[in-house]
């Protein structure tokens, strides 16, 4: 009993802090769409928390180049003193909202030429890539100390056996077919990262709480690596199949039809994992919050509604907190299944060679 009444008090802390107390504090003008937009969008300082009026960040490295002024490095903490530096600033509003600009010679807000500024999910991304790396080596050291030993491994080495004996046998191997070696490498590693990312990313307390695989270009990022690992790496066979497939000739020439939807469909891949991490990450981010913000809503509305729907709020958002759990899993699953399939599709096995064109 007394480890469910600490899970219980962790999920309740887990459901309060993703506003913060000055929100907390302003009720009865709670700005949602800043609230929920400020935790999932992207930042160049990472925010920890507030204690009364002080707001406590992590400043990150800004890094320009400039067709004006040429390369520019400096501290997203200069933003705090003044809104300008050296002729840049942090837009406001429109397409570029959030993000460092500056002013062209008719005075329109653009991007600088390359920007490679430090932002709070690139450095998440940075941590959640040295934890893994640290998780990886204790369980391989594990297995160094004791590779004559027979008995099993227990722990939290019983658990990545587990989870990678799993992956393995149970999608990659099926799947990829008997080219899987040269493909587990990079789908563990995709499977990990993506899982790794997820849970951090419900841990509200520096550095978790980072919306990492809730950005698209990381998801982008992890589907170009699928793309990459199907088409340069895939078989003569499966070329064949994409410029000249099985199907009536009349569907190939004169008009290219069948070829032209399998080319298409070589980018719907990547686009599809894209955005099935993405939109399901963030909805999810995003569900927690407005759970969290029904309660100051309807506190500054009345009292006694504002009591009675902060028990509903809590209950609903401790049941999303266990739901993204296996949610978190579930996504990193899906997509190391999906890339699996995919590079397994890369593979075919030759055609019999009497193999006919219907006429």
């Amino acid at each position: 009993m007394d480890k469910v009444r600490w899970i219980f008090v962790l999920l309740l802390l887990f459901a309060a802090l993703p506003v913060s107390a000055a929100d907390a504090g302003k009720s009865s003008d709670v700005d949602v769409k800043g609230v929920i937009f400020g935790h999932v969008k992207d930042a160049y300082e990472w925010h920890v928390t507030t204690l009364g009026d002080k707001h406590i960040s992590v400043s990150l490295p800004i890094l320009l180049y400039s067709r004006n002024s040429g390369w520019n490095i400096f501290s997203s903490s200069v933003f705090h003193h003044s809104k300008e530096y050296n002729g840049f600033h942090i837009a406001e509003s429109g397409v570029n909202e959030g993000k460092v600009v500056e002013y062209d010679k008719d005075g329109n807000e653009v991007r600088p030429f390359i920007d490679l500024s430090i932002t709070k999910n690139v450095l998440a991304v940075f941590f959640n890539s040295a934890l893994l790396l640290v998780i990886v080596l204790f369980t391989a050291r594990w297995y160094k100390r004791n590779k004559n030993s027979l008995s099993a491994p227990r722990g939290f080495v019983g658990v990545m056996e587990m989870l990678i004996t799993m992956i393995v046998d149970e999608v990659i191997k099926p799947a990829v077919g008997k080219r899987y070696h040269r493909y587990v490498p990079y789908l563990l590693t995709a499977f990990f990262f993506i899982f790794l990312s997820n849970l951090m990313g419900l841990i509200p307390i520096f550095p978790g709480g980072a919306n990492v695989t809730g950005n698209i270009a990381v998801t982008l990022a992890l589907a170009l690596c699928t793309f990459v690992a199907v088409n340069f790496f895939g078989n003569k066979e499966y070329w064949r199949e994409i410029f000249w497939p099985d199907v009536p000739t009349w569907l190939k020439v004169p008009i290219p039809l069948m070829p032209f939807i399998e080319i298409f469909g070589i980018f719907v891949k990547p686009f599809a994992l894209t955005i099935r991490l993405f939109a399901n990450i963030l909805a999810g981010h995003t569900a927690l919050l407005a759970f969290v913000c029904i309660i100051f809503i309807t506190m500054s509305v009345s009292r006694a509604i504002g009591t009675a729907m902060t028990a509903v709020s809590v209950m609903f958002t401790i049941f999303m907190n266990v739901l993204e759990l296996l949610v978190a899993f579930i996504q990193a699953f899906v997509f190391t299944m999906l890339s699996a399939v995919f590079i397994g599709l890369s593979q075919p096995e030759h055609h019999a060679d009497n193999t006919h064109d219907d006429k």
